[in-house]
């Protein structure tokens, strides 16, 4: 079954552009109201040459260059204005597709292909904006024409306007045909296009990967193969196109040869005048410019349907954290965290936590541990609603995490992750992420806490030093010290620590489990960690296996207790 077309879905950025798009039709109608006066002109034209009137001839030549010169202001007002419009439509929609994405929840961006989104914004996008260009600049301009030239050519002589038009049917069968097969070739070639742009994703992200298993063929054949699907469905398109240039060409062409035949049969009656006729000629081929571009556009609106389709396809999905309509800001927080038997699952038959319940007081550090899959950070990533619990509450100083604005909630939440994500642009920009108007003096205050100082300063530029893609220019350690300094800046009530120190080499855990100990403060923090040396000082360490707090206690208590975290820490320092 076809799908609907989405198209209907731009009329809303189309509307925004209404007074540029009515200065522009305005500007069409100049441009399209001379063509049958030129049809006329050229007419009245060879008329006079064949008199040999040169005086009169010369004057309407004159009147002809005028009329040309505002024709082609016309187009230029039309053409200048309404590219100015598709461009404002195409930037719209891709502000708010990208905005709507930043509102969708993690588990959707876990499975979405990243170069199919990055092709869904760029390229679907540019396509669509040059369709809305298409349309007005060209698609309109060559209906009007061939509306204003036909009602000409019925004025001068209805029957050979009729015998062209009991041909015009099967002309718009065809293209309809074309253009119906064009949309499918074309879905399907911009899907593959997505799969092969995901690809190159995944491989250049995962290069050092492949170097170090040898696995270049394999790369270079897995590329090729998704190359030729392509390629197959690209050529599919082209070879339509071949086809149908020569059929299409070839029925305009047996309309001008019974043109010429009912023309020089309505002459010879005495129905027709040979200045007419030379009229009705020039109007008809007027009207192969309008015939083509016609022709070519519905080919291009099929096409791009394929990317609105794609592209409303995003605005579709619904965010997996809905932020409530009456939601109010979150004050400043003291730092009191409560879960009241708090369920989640990511899958209905898979539940990932049970009844988990915990009081966390103000300035407590609560360590996380346990095996890998046993809920430590799906539990921490329901506190900043990356997710929300299928049952249970989660509670900020009393106030229900569900009922205030997600910023105002993220905003007293600050995490270091496992893996620091770095964005390209200066080392300052990086430390203080999200805030456009930001202190240079309080961010270097805030790398002096993160241990992250003195190496910036050894940069000749600074905080100004530029950081390469996900900070390839910087070491695991140093990128670390950067995602403290980030949360320092912030200075949020309550911390995520999610196996900060991992994968690091002893000077920079060093370094780090430092800086780490200055941000915690009198903060509330949770430490998820594998090492178990490092959460030794903890106030509480809570073992969760199978979603479920099984022990809870001081590092000391349980030891001595002598049950799982006691067995998990023999694992790990036994000799």
């Amino acid at each position: 079954m076809a799908q609907r077309s989405k198209y209907w879905k731009l009329t809303p950025y189309v509307r925004e552009q209404w007074r540029t798009i009515v200065n522009a039709l305005l500007c069409t109608l100049v441009f399209t109201a001379f063509w049958p006066i030129l049809a006329w002109l050229s007419g009245r034209m060879l008329s006079l040459l064949v008199q040999g009137k040169v005086a009169a001839l010369a004057r309407l030549a004159a009147i002809t260059i005028a009329g040309f010169v505002v024709h082609k202001l016309g187009q230029y007002g039309q053409d200048s204005l309404m590219s100015k419009a598709a461009l404002e439509v195409a930037l719209k929609l891709r502000v708010n597709t990208y905005a709507h994405l930043q509102r969708l929840s993690l588990a959707y961006f876990e499975k979405a292909q990243t170069g199919d989104l990055t092709y869904r914004l760029t390229e679907d996008i540019d396509r669509i904006g040059e369709v809305v260009k298409k349309l007005f600049q060209d698609f309109i301009p060559s209906i009007l024409q061939l509306i204003v030239v036909l009602t000409y050519m019925v004025i001068l002589n209805w029957q050979l306007t009729l015998t062209m038009l009991v041909i015009v049917p099967a002309f718009a069968l065809l293209v309809g045909w074309f253009g119906e097969r064009m949309l499918e070739y074309s879905r399907r070639s911009q899907n593959l296009v997505s799969d092969l742009s995901s690809q190159l994703t995944e491989v250049f992200g995962g290069i050092r990967l492949i170097r170090a298993f040898a696995a270049e063929d394999y790369a270079v054949e897995q590329f090729r193969q998704e190359s030729q699907r392509h390629y197959e469905a690209k050529y599919r398109t082209a070879w339509l196109l071949a086809v149908q240039y020569p059929v299409i060409g070839l029925l305009y062409a047996g309309i001008i040869l019974c043109l010429f035949l009912v023309g020089s049969w309505q002459i010879s009656t005495g129905n027709l005048t040979g200045e007419a006729f030379a009229s009705y000629v020039t109007a008809g081929l007027l009207l192969i410019d309008p015939i083509t571009h016609t022709t070519e556009n519905y080919n291009l609106f099929k096409e791009a349907e394929a990317s609105v389709d794609r592209v409303f396809e995003l605005r579709a999905i619904a965010p997996g954290v809905e932020e409530d309509p009456q939601a109010h800001a979150l004050p400043a927080v003291t730092g009191k965290v409560e879960y009241r038997n708090v369920t989640f699952s990511y899958k209905l038959e898979e539940t990932v936590l049970r009844g988990i319940s915990l009081l966390a007081k103000p300035g407590e550090k609560i360590a996380l541990v346990g095996s890998s899959g046993a809920g430590k950070t799906t539990l921490v990533n329901l506190l900043p609603r990356f997710y929300d619990p299928q049952g249970g509450q989660i509670l900020i100083d009393g106030e229900n995490i569900a009922t205030v604005t997600l910023k105002s909630l993220r905003r007293q939440i600050g995490i270091v992750p496992q893996e620091t994500i770095l964005f390209s642009g200066t080392i300052a920009e990086n430390i203080a992420f999200g805030q456009p108007d930001f202190d240079l003096d309080a961010v270097k205050d805030a790398a002096k806490v993160a241990n992250a100082h003195n190496f910036i300063s050894e940069f000749s530029q600074g905080y100004h030093a530029w950081v390469g893609e996900r900070g390839v220019n910087l070491s695991g350690g140093q990128r670390q010290r950067i995602a403290i300094a980030r949360a320092v800046l912030l200075d949020p009530r309550i911390l995520i620590l999610d196996e900060a120190t991992s994968a690091l080499d002893s000077e920079s855990e060093k370094l780090v489990q430092e800086a780490l100990e200055r941000l915690m403060g009198d903060r509330t923090a949770f430490i998820i960690a594998h090492r178990l040396a490092t959460v030794r000082n903890a106030d509480r360490i809570l073992v969760l296996e199978r979603g479920q707090i099984v022990e809870s206690g001081s590092h000391e208590e349980l030891l001595a207790k002598g049950d799982r975290y006691a067995y998990l820490y023999t694992q790990q320092f036994q000799p």
